[in-house]
């Protein structure tokens, strides 16, 4: 498959998730709803393993990692970002996660001595830049709310748990284990715990028969989870992490498209140059062998 088809899939996956998720929120609590989430996408995942002739039977050390992904990548990465959007704007989450660009290539340098040029960090950079542009009376504002900083620790505290997350999963896929059961056993042990947390904290699960919550579920869990993520850490796996991480300033840009669409949002000209710069740097930085 081509690499610019697993950079897009996901990309255009994540950006519609933005919108489709609101659909999640107000009768079901949180907790309750990304469990259902993973859990039906690490069903779907085993299945898929299974009709490709993978086998789900891994060692218990991988076990042990994959218990430990489930728990960073599906809890903590998602769950920090609901949290966090409780006190700060959805534009200031966006751009702390494109920091994704600068930690996944600063940390596979230092783990896999995987070589970064000057002129990726500088495209990756610039694209970071466009996002802030699009961003910024969001970002303005941000200071005047109450609890910012919890909410900014939460943020910075989810941004750690999905790049640690994306690493853990490679570490089990660079060890030769097929990446499909990886995925089902992590997201499986991501919405047990998940599971178990809401028990043990008094929330209880509830579940929404709803069409617009039943529908987005599926959505989400299908697209969002089973076949982004597989995209995802496939292109990881073929480009590396920090290429794959420019995802994360494209996704913002055009989950406002989406925005304009069905929310009604109106683009400013600072916006449209900052679409613009972010679109241009991760092209260039797309372009760049690193």
């Amino acid at each position: 498959m081509p690499t610019w088809v697993l950079f897009l899939v996901p990309t255009l996956i994540w950006a519609s998730t933005w919108h489709v998720i609101t659909y999640q929120l107000g009768s079901v609590p949180v907790l309750n709803s990304v469990t259902w989430r993973f859990a039906l996408a690490a069903l779907c995942l085993a299945l898929w393993a299974w009709q490709r002739g993978q086998s789900l039977r891994l060692d218990r050390r991988s076990h042990a990692l994959m218990l430990a992904t489930g728990v960073v990548q599906y809890f903590g990465n998602y769950w920090g970002v609901y949290e966090a959007e409780r006190f700060l704007p959805s534009g200031l989450v966006a751009v702390l996660f494109s920091m994704l660009v600068f930690s996944n290539a600063l940390l596979a340098w230092w783990l896999w001595q995987q070589p970064v040029s000057r002129r990726f960090l500088a495209a990756a950079g610039g694209a970071v830049a466009g996002v802030v542009l699009v961003f910024w009376p969001e970002l303005a504002a941000g200071g005047a709310r109450p609890d910012a900083g919890y909410g900014l620790l939460v943020a910075l505290g989810a941004l750690a748990a999905s790049c640690a997350g994306g690493f853990m999963t490679m570490s089990l896929t660079r060890r030769g284990l097929p990446l499909l059961p990886v995925l089902a056993w992590s997201m499986g042990y991501g919405a047990l715990f998940m599971l178990l947390l809401s028990l043990l904290t008094g929330q209880g699960l509830h579940f929404d028969t709803g069409w617009p919550y039943v529908l987005s579920w599926l959505y989400l869990s299908l697209f969002g989870s089973v076949i982004a993520f597989a995209f995802y850490f496939k292109l990881a796996e073929r480009a590396g992490m920090a290429k794959a991480a420019l995802m994360a300033v494209v996704i913002p840009v055009i989950a406002l498209l989406a925005s304009a669409l069905f929310e009604g949002w109106q683009a400013t000209p600072l916006a449209l140059a900052g679409m613009a710069l972010c679109l241009l740097s991760v092209w260039v930085a797309q372009r760049q062998k690193h």
